[in-house]
C-alpha cells in the first residue's frame, strides 16, 4: 500500500482546493479532515497489523521485533506491540548509494537466486532484521525499525523519557551490513556505531543522516557505500534540546572515554614491562592485552567478554557449548598471502554472519558460561606446529581446571604433570590438543603466565598465586570493560531464537537429497529403489547423535539395533553411514559425503535386492543455527 504516496497526492490538492490567496496557512487539523473525508485515515488503520514474532514474555531482554506494515495476507499476526506511554526512536532506512563493488552488478532477473544485503541492528536489548534487498550500487533498502528508548531505573518504567534523559543514554544503534550469495554463504561487509541523539536537538525530533559506511579488516579504511537514514521520535518531543547541549554532551562523553582508554594504555605498558623483567623469555609468551575488531579499532580483550544469559533459548552449559560449536568457523579474510589476519568480531556481528575464528568462539563461549555461574576464562596461547589458537577453561570449587574447545564442543580435564619427576615420560599422554598457554581472562581479570615454562601439560592454574600468574590490577580492568565504563564498547546483544521450522527443512534436504542420489546411481547405470520404513527407522540413531555430543551421555543405542536387526530379514546385510554438517546446503552435503569411501560404497551399493534409505534431522538452535546429522543406508541379499 503506497501510503505516503496518496497522503502526498491528497494534500497537494487539498492545498491547492482549500488555500484561497487571502489565507495564509493550513492547520494540521485542516489537514487531517482532508485525509479523513476521503478516508485515507481509515484504510491505514485497517492496514496496520503490529508484527510481535517470537518475542519471549517472560524477559525483559527479549529481542523485540521490528514492527512495520506487513501483507493483508499475514492476518494471524497478533496485535500490536506499541505502548503509548513509552518513547520510541524511528529509524528508516531510506536507500543506499555508492556501493561501488556492485557497480557492474547486473538488473536482478525476478525468480532468479542473486546475492543480497541484509542490514541487522541492535539497540538497547532489541534486535531487528531488514528484508533482504539484491546488491547492486544503489541497493533499494526501505525499512523502518521502531526502537523502544526506555530508562535503565527500576521504577522509571512508567514515566516517559524526556529528552534529557534520553541525552544520557549513551548506547549507540550497532548496525551490522551481511552480505549473502546465492549458496547462502554470509560475508561481513560493515559494521556501524550510528549516535542517534543528533535527533534529540533537531527541530520537530526528526533529523535525516547519510551514513557512511567503512569495510573491515583490513579495509577498514575503505568505504562501502552509503545509506540515507531518518530518525525521528515518537511520540514527538514536547520540547528539543539545543543543538550545542547535545554537542557538549557527546564531546564531554568522547573525551572522558578517551583520558579512561589513555590511563588503561599507561597501566598495561607498566604490567608489561614488569612482566618482561621476571623473565626474558616471557617476550615470546601470548600475551595478549589488546585485540583489534572488525572495524581495526584495538580494545582490551576483556571487553570481548561478558556474563551472557541465554534466556529459555539455552538449558545448560553443555547444551551452550554445543550452540557454539555448531556457528561456523571461519578464519578473517586476508587478500593475497602472509599469514593471519586477526580480526576479533563484536558479538552482533559473529552473531549476524552466523560465523567467525576460533577467538569468537571462545569470547561467545566463555559469556554464556559466565552467565550460567561458572568461574570461565578465555585462554589464549597454541596448538599442535605453533599455531595460535583460543579456548575456554573453568574453574572448579574443587580446583578442578575443565578446558572446553569451543570449535568441536569437546571438554577435556587438565591434570598437571610434574616435569622433574622420574616417571614423567610414563605419565599419559594428555588428550587436549593444547600446547603452550601466555595469558587467561574473563571481563574482569587479566593474568599473565609467568610459570618457568608455559607448557600447559606441567602449568599449575592455581590463579591466586601471584608467583604463576601475574595478575592485572581488576580496578584498571574494570576501568574500562565493565559495561557503561565508556561509551566506546559495543553493548551486548541478547540471543534470538531460531527462526528454521526443523522438521520442514529436515524434509527439504532428505527429498533433495533422494534427488541426488537416484540421478548418481542412474549416471552410474543403476537404479535406485528406496525404503520408506527402514528410512524412518534411522531416527533414533540420529537424535541419539545429537543427544551425546550435547550431553556426553549415550543413550538409545540398544532399541535402533534391535530395530534394524528385525527389518533386515536374514541372509541380508545393512550398511549405515552417519555424517554430521553445521549447514544446510544438500548438494554440498552430498558432495562431501561421496568424498568418503565408506558413503561412497552405500550409495553406489550394487547387488540383490538392494533397498536404499535416508534420513536427515535438523536440530536448530538459538540465531538459526543449525546441527543437521544425516544417515544414508542400504540393505541387501549377500550374494557370496
Amino acid at each position: 500500500m503506497d501510503v505516503h504516496g496518496r497522503i502526498r497526492e491528497i494534500l497537494a490538492e487539498t492545498i491547492r482546493e482549500e488555500l484561497a490567496p487571502d489565507q495564509q496557512q493550513l492547520s494540521t487539523e485542516d489537514l487531517i479532515k482532508a485525509l479523513r473525508r476521503r478516508g485515507i485515515i481509515d484504510d491505514v488503520m485497517k492496514e496496520l497489523n503490529f508484527v510481535t514474532d517470537n518475542v519471549d514474555q517472560e524477559l525483559p531482554s527479549s529481542p523485540k521485533q521490528p514492527v512495520g506494515f506487513t501483507d493483508r495476507q499475514s492476518t494471524l499476526l497478533k496485535k500490536t506491540n506499541i505502548d503509548p506511554t513509552r518513547r520510541y526512536l524511528y529509524l528508516q532506512v531510506l536507500g543506499g548509494k555508492a556501493f561501488l563493488e556492485h557497480l557492474q552488478e547486473p538488473e536482478p532477473i525476478p525468480g532468479q537466486a542473486c546475492s543480497t544485503f541484509t542490514l541487522c541492528l541492535h539497540f538497547r536489548n532489541q534486535r531487528f532484521r531488514s528484508k533482504p534487498v539484491p546488491c547492486a550500487c544503489e541497493p533499494d533498502f526501505h525499512d523502518g525499525f521502531l526502537l523502544e528508548v526506555h530508562r535503565e531505573n527500576l521504577g522509571d518504567g512508567t514515566r516517559m523519557a524526556d529528552s534529557t534523559t534520553m541525552l544520557s543514554i549513551s548506547d549507540p544503534v550497532h548496525m551490522v551490513l551481511i552480505k549473502t550469495d546465492i549458496f547462502a554463504e554470509t560475508t561481513l561487509v560493515a559494521s556501524y556505531f550510528l549516535e542517534w541523539r543528533s535527533v534529540l536537538g533537531s527541530e520537530n525530533g526528526v533529523t535525516n543522516l547519510t551514513v557512511e559506511l567503512m569495510g573491515v579488516g583490513t579495509e577498514s579504511k575503505v568505504s562501502v557505500g552509503i545509506l540515507n537514514i531518518k530518525l525521528e521520535m515518537y511520540p514527538p518531543l514536547n520540547q528539543t534540546l539545543s543543538q550545542e547541549v547535545v554537542n557538549t554532551q557527546l564531546a564531554l562523553e568522547r573525551q572522558k572515554t578517551a583520558e579512561k582508554e589513555r590511563l588503561f594504555l599507561v597501566y598495561a605498558k607498566q604490567w608489561w614491562r614488569e612482566y618482561l623483567q621476571i623473565r626474558p623469555s616471557h617476550n615470546s609468551r601470548l600475551v595478549k592485552i589488546f585485540a583489534q575488531d572488525e572495524n581495526g579499532i584495538n580494545r582490551p580483550v576483556c571487553s570481548y567478554v561478558k556474563p551472557l544469559r541465554a534466556g529459555r533459548l539455552l538449558d545448560t552449559p553443555r547444551q551452550a557449548a554445543r550452540f557454539v560449536n555448531v556457528l561456523g568457523y571461519e578464519k578473517a579474510p586476508v587478500i593475497g598471502g602472509g599469514g593471519k589476519q586477526e580480526q576479533w568480531c563484536t558479538l552482533l556481528a559473529f552473531l549476524c554472519r552466523n560465523k567467525g575464528d576460533c577467538e569468537d568462539h571462545a569470547n561467545l563461549l566463555c559469556s554464556l558460561l559466565l552467565g550460567y555461574g561458572l568461574e570461565a576464562f578465555v585462554c589464549v596461547g597454541t596448538k599442535a606446529k605453533g599455531v595460535t589458537h583460543a579456548w575456554v577453561m573453568t574453574c572448579g570449587t574443587d580446583g578442578t581446571i575443565t578446558f572446553w574447545e569451543s570449535l568441536t564442543g569437546h571438554r577435556y580435564l587438565h591434570k598437571p604433570t610434574n616435569p622433574d619427576e622420574p616417571s614423567a615420560a610414563e605419565q599419559s599422554k594428555p588428550l587436549y590438543p593444547y600446547r603452550t598457554i601466555g595469558c587467561v581472562f574473563n571481563h574482569q581479570m587479566f593474568l599473565g603466565n609467568c610459570q618457568p615454562s608455559d607448557s600447559v601439560e606441567s602449568c599449575v592454574f592455581d590463579l591466586n598465586d601471584e608467583s604463576k600468574w601475574k595478575p592485572m590490577s581488576e580496578e584498571a580492568v574494570k576501568s574500562v570493560c565493565a559495561p557503561g565504563a565508556t561509551t566506546s564498547l559495543p553493548p551486548f546483544p541478547p540471543l534470538c531464537a531460531s527462526t528454521i521450522d526443523a522438521s520442514v527443512t529436515s524434509n527439504e534436504i532428505e527429498m533433495q537429497l533422494r534427488l541426488l542420489v537416484s540421478e548418481h546411481r542412474k549416471d552410474l547405470g543403476l537404479t535406485t529403489v528406496w525404503e520408506d520404513q527402514l528410512s524412518y527407522l534411522l531416527s533414533p540413531a540420529l537424535a541419539s547423535y545429537e543427544f551425546e555430543r550435547t550431553t556426553s551421555i549415550s543413550a538409545g543405542n540398544e532399541e535402533f539395533q534391535d530395530a534394524i536387526r528385525r527389518a533386515v530379514p536374514d541372509g541380508h546385510t545393512f550398511k549405515g553411514f552417519p555424517i554430521h554438517f553445521v549447514y544446510r546446503n544438500a548438494r554440498r552435503a552430498f558432495a562431501t559425503c561421496l568424498r568418503s569411501p565408506f558413503c561412497e560404497e552405500i550409495i553406489c551399493c550394487r547387488g540383490d535386492q538392494v533397498r536404499l534409505a535416508v534420513r536427515v534431522r535438523v536440530f536448530t538452535y538459538p540465531e538459526s543455527a543449525c546441527a543437521v546429522w544425516i544417515m544414508f543406508a542400504c540393505k541387501y541379499r549377500s550374494v557370496l
